[in-house]
């Protein structure tokens, strides 16, 4: 008979349980003396002892993975084979070195096989399955031939689809599945994985990107944390794929009286407006998980037609109401893309956004200049060894017809001289005095041989000594 502790247990007697429990997996296996219901109290206990891997090692050994594997893809009742798909799953992601156990017995084919069917019995094999694999693309193997032999795109495109078919049908009061977020969650991560690891079979994932689409629509953006499931997810599997071609254009890009063309884009567009204006996220999270949107706005605005191009651009670069003040100080989503791209606490995210304004320019150096000002083009032009327009002193600009601060971006006429009373003889001295101890103070650095102009000036007769440690200015007439 099992020995049956509490989960949280350690020590001998937990051991002297997982041992008998995979004892009697096994057996389950070699002979038919244990039924269907021992089986499956068994895998359940199994389940809980695993969660911790301190004092269950029989479950993590290579025989004790092929038992669980066996059950998992081979058992005739679904119950069974889901319990040791739990188990197997969770031991793979506690586990690294588990995931190759797994691959070379062959049975990421057979997982992807079973992913193909005409779809899992229920959500929990949807994720299972979907999980076992995402896990064994972090071992070595070979995934361009899993991926064509077993049809994995399909079989991907497939359950996505019927995650679409689902939601169609629930009323908007009806609560979902518990378990069918996180089995789209997952789905949606095995395909980045695999068409970011396998580039080269990218192209057979293409029938997933209406499905995609339409999942953007099946649920209202959380304006706290937009970025949340499902959004990331289906922004993320979106980023490998050809949104060039032309099957999923009419998805991307509609041409109908209830569907405009620059649908999609707007919805990725509020995706982004909502993730800068909340607080809940730091530049911390910013910099992980935007990256990503701004890199789906970029191919969609590469495979857009000119009036999708065109919407793109209005909405996230910098208008005229922008330039009544300097370039990145204002409230739209334009000055916000610019405050972000200059900031040091997010580089990379600065990087993406740099790109993505200069593709909105049409990569071309003047048209950058002129559309976020010198002072925001000149890092990424300068790190890129683009060459500085000639005319970048000028206050012409393509985008108005109004003269513009080339630095700033800001109209001429709106720049305003601070309302200051001239400086006293006295601030001067201040002044004066600050001046030379900041240059001596660089001089000792040594990083740059400075002239301090203060000492300069003196030595020319411009100034005089008053004391030790004052200066003033002599009239010069």
């Amino acid at each position: 008979m099992t020995t049956v502790i509490a989960a949280g247990a350690s020590g001998p007697a937990k051991l002297r349980a997982v041992t008998q429990l995979m004892e009697k997996v096994q057996s389950g296996l070699e002979n038919q003396t244990v039924s269907q219901t021992e089986l499956e109290a068994s895998l359940e206990q199994l389940k809980l002892y695993g969660r911790d891997p301190k004092d269950a090692d029989p479950i993590f050994t290579q025989d004790g993975i092929k038992s669980l594997a066996r059950l998992a893809f081979e058992s005739r009742s679904r119950t069974v084979a889901r319990g040791a798909l739990r188990v197997l799953a969770n031991s793979m992601l506690l586990k690294p070195n588990t995931r190759q156990i797994v691959v070379d017995l062959a049975f990421p084919g057979i997982a992807c096989k079973q992913l193909c069917e005409e779809g899992p019995k229920d959500w929990d094999d949807s994720f299972l399955l979907a999980r076992v694999l995402l896990l064994v693309t972090y071992a070595q193997l070979d995934l361009s031939t899993v991926i064509e032999e077993n049809d994995m795109a399909g079989a991907i495109a497939a359950n996505l689809n019927r995650h679409v078919e689902v939601m169609d049908k629930r009323e908007s009061s009806e609560p979902a599945h518990p378990m069918q977020d996180m089995a789209l969650n997952e789905t949606l991560r095995l395909l980045f994985n695999v068409t970011h690891l396998s580039p080269t079979q990218a192209s057979l994932f293409t029938s997933s990107v209406p499905h995609i689409v339409s999942l953007l629509w099946k649920q209202e953006i959380p304006s706290n944390r937009p970025l949340d499931p499902p959004f990331s997810p289906l922004i993320n599997a979106l980023l490998n794929l050809d949104l060039r071609a032309e099957q999923v254009r009419p998805s991307l890009f509609p041409d109908s009286p209830n569907k405009a063309p620059a649908r999609v884009a707007e919805r990725l567009i509020r995706l982004l407006e909502l993730s800068l204006e909340t607080k809940e996220y730091t530049e911390t999270y910013l910099e992980q998980n935007l990256p990503p949107l701004i890199g789906v706005l970029q191919a969609l605005h590469s495979a857009a037609n000119d009036e999708v191009k065109k919407h793109l651009r209005t909405r996230l670069l910098p208008q005229e109401e922008d330039r009544k003040e300097v370039l990145g100080r204002g409230a739209s989503l334009g000055s916000k893309l610019l405050r972000n791209s200059n900031s040091p606490m997010t580089p990379q995210l600065g990087e993406v956004i740099s790109n993505l304004l200069f593709e909105f320019s049409d990569k071309d150096a003047t048209k950058f200049v002129d559309n976020v000002g010198f002072g925001y083009a000149s890092g990424f032009l300068a790190k890129h060894n683009i060459a500085t327009p000639e005319n970048v002193a000028s206050t012409s600009n393509s985008t108005t017809s109004r003269p513009v601060n080339p630095v700033t971006g800001q109209f001429l006429d709106e720049e305003s001289t601070p309302d200051m009373p001239p400086m006293t003889e006295e601030e001067k001295l201040r002044e004066a005095e600050r001046l030379f101890v900041l240059f001596e103070r660089l001089k000792q650095t040594g990083i740059m041989d400075v002239q301090n102009p203060v000492e300069q000036a003196m030595r020319s007769g411009r100034f005089h000594e008053l004391g030790e440690d004052r200066v003033t200015e002599v009239d010069s007439d």
